[in-house]
């Protein structure tokens, strides 16, 4: 119990984490400080933790990693839109 707990307060934060910057690229449609190698390989890390997730059926991860895919995708997308 104690480590579910853990994991789910663990994959809120980190995905909480990636929300100010893709609000910051979307209000100001400005990303040249964002690093596209930087948003390329995190996308690709979260995808592999979500496989790894579902491959271990492991719902902290699964929950986590398709939220932070989501946010992760936009900024990349707003990257590549506003380059």
């Amino acid at each position: 119990m104690i480590t579910t707990i853990i994991g789910f307060s663990a994959a809120f934060l980190t995905t909480v984490g990636l929300l100010p910057q893709a609000i910051k690229a979307y209000k100001t449609k400005q990303t040249k400080d964002i690093s596209l190698y930087m948003y390329l390989i995190m996308t690709l890390g979260i995808s592999l933790w979500l496989a790894y997730g579902i491959i271990n059926s492991d719902s902290p991860l699964i929950a986590a990693n398709s939220v932070s895919l989501v946010f992760a995708s936009f900024t990349l997308i707003l990257k590549l839109k506003y380059k």
